[in-house]
């Protein structure tokens, strides 16, 4: 069967070629945007005149049957016919005759793929926001539980200072909610319309896109037509930050592993989000943070490749933006499969609050405190630091830990102890002792919970006015 395009070739496509730049086996996830656009473009060449409203009735009837079949999986979609919208026109054309063809008035396959991806990744972009929002509860839920458990706090992975385990949670509930408004404001810049653009330069037809822009609720139109069929921008601003979001859901993977490992032994995940050994009947294997932190370097990847193949092309429009779509999908695919799981997992760990409570007893992570005690009494903070160096060192040499010392042992290393030490050395003292805005003492932690808990209603309001 001849090309739609076919009329000035003398050959038939060889087949290797019909294969190579054949873009269906994965651009047929765009069928329903695809056919949601040629909708409102049948309407408007209805509007502008430029079909008779017969013409326009009769094709959108076709479409939405095409539409249905493609949802009851009846269609086959057919390498022969290249892409999306090849296949949509060939099926329309069956199905209501030869005035099928009259839908391509006015427009081009690359404003068309363009307006596509612009419709995929807008509605994307809401759901990942919905599914980044649950993950943020769900660590909240766990901030609130966890108030009053105290757990140390790393630099260098090395134990530095005690600090709340909801503080450490709400750390990841700050970096989500970055990735949110990353998304939001990502969405304006999604929500252009390209069609009307034609193949680089507009179309001689007396079209109105600005009327297909309130059809399919774009807030706006690309002003310029070289633009509109060129740009991947929106593309690329979307692989960028799923790959933010990615390496922050890799860090909160690494730490979950870390604590769910009998060293740590800080949590534990439910049975339904880890797996078994095939050999080692004990094992309990924490292997979805384990496959998120894998799957980053994909989205990199896929980044990394869009910017590659953009990077020299010529305006307007080249087969090599062909290759746009492959690692959108993935990276759409790859950002839901984790933050479905994500949420539940969270939500669901156990937390072993005594297991924590003994790491920070066994530790100097109370150090800076005792400083920050004597330079309270007068003692330059150099000064002070070099006598905790050596407090330090003489309790590893005897085998203690700070609250272990006598007054005696105290006084040895500075006349300015005295027996207060002992509360300031307590972790929940030091915990509260930090209460600043943005530490981690409990009513500070308490009003970040309160504050967050704003925002994820300002997030949800957001969710309703765009799904």
């Amino acid at each position: 069967m001849s090309k739609l395009w076919g009329g000035r070739f003398t050959k038939q496509t060889n087949h290797l070629v019909d294969e190579y730049t054949a873009s269906i086996g994965f651009d047929q996830k765009l069928a329903e945007e695809d056919i949601q656009g040629s909708l409102a473009h049948v309407t408007m060449l209805g509007k502008c005149g430029i079909l008779p409203q017969e013409d326009v009735e009769t094709i959108k009837g076709g479409l939405n049957k095409v539409l249905e079949k493609i949802r009851k999986g009846e269609i086959e979609f057919s390498v022969s016919d290249e892409d999306i919208h090849m296949n949509v026109e060939k099926n329309l054309i069956a199905e209501i005759g030869p005035v099928g063809g009259k839908l391509h008035t006015g427009r081009s396959r690359n404003d068309q793929v363009a307006t596509d991806m612009h419709l995929y990744l807008r509605k994307r972009v809401v759901e990942l926001s919905g599914m980044l929002y649950e993950l943020q509860k769900a660590l909240i839920g766990q901030a609130r539980d966890n108030l009053d458990t105290i757990v140390p706090g790393y630099t260098h992975l090395q134990r530095a200072q005690p600090i709340l385990f909801a503080h450490h949670l709400m750390a990841y509930v700050s970096m989500f909610q970055r990735d949110i408004e990353r998304l939001m404001d990502s969405y304006k810049r999604i929500n252009v319309l390209p069609l009307g653009a034609g193949a680089l330069a507009g179309t001689t037809f007396p079209i109105d896109r600005h009327f297909v822009a309130e059809q399919l609720q774009f807030d706006r139109v690309y002003e310029n037509s070289l633009d509109a069929v060129s740009d991947r921008d929106f593309i690329l601003e979307f692989l960028s930050h799923a790959s933010i979001i990615m390496m922050h859901l890799s860090r909160l993977s690494e730490e979950l592993v870390l604590w769910s490992s009998t060293e740590f032994n800080f949590i534990e995940l439910d049975d339904a989000f880890c797996t078994g050994s095939s050999i080692m009947p004990q094992k309990k294997n924490p292997d979805v943070p384990e496959l998120v932190r894998g799957k980053t370097g994909r989205v990199y990847g896929n980044l990394m490749g869009l910017l590659t193949v953009l990077k020299s092309l010529p305006l307007a429009y080249n087969k090599d933006m062909q290759e746009d779509k492959e690692g959108m999908f993935d990276t759409v695919a790859t950002l839901e499969g984790a933050l479905q799981l994500f949420a539940p997992m969270i939500a669901t760990m156990k937390v072993n609050k005594s297991r924590m409570r003994e790491a920070v007893n066994k530790d100097f992570s109370n150090a800076t405190d005792i400083a920050d005690f004597l330079v309270g009494k007068g003692l330059p903070f150099r000064q002070a630091h070099e006598v905790i160096g050596k407090t330090v060192l003489y309790c590893i040499q005897n085998g203690k830990y700070l609250l272990d010392l006598t007054m005696e042992e105290f006084k040895q290393f500075s006349p300015l102890f005295d027996d207060a030490i002992y509360k300031v050395l307590q972790p929940e003292t030091v915990v509260n002792a930090r209460n600043v805005y943005g530490g981690t003492a409990t009513d500070q932690v308490a009003d970040a919970i309160k504050r967050s808990e704003v925002l994820l209603r300002m997030t949800e309001q957001w969710l309703e006015e765009h799904q």
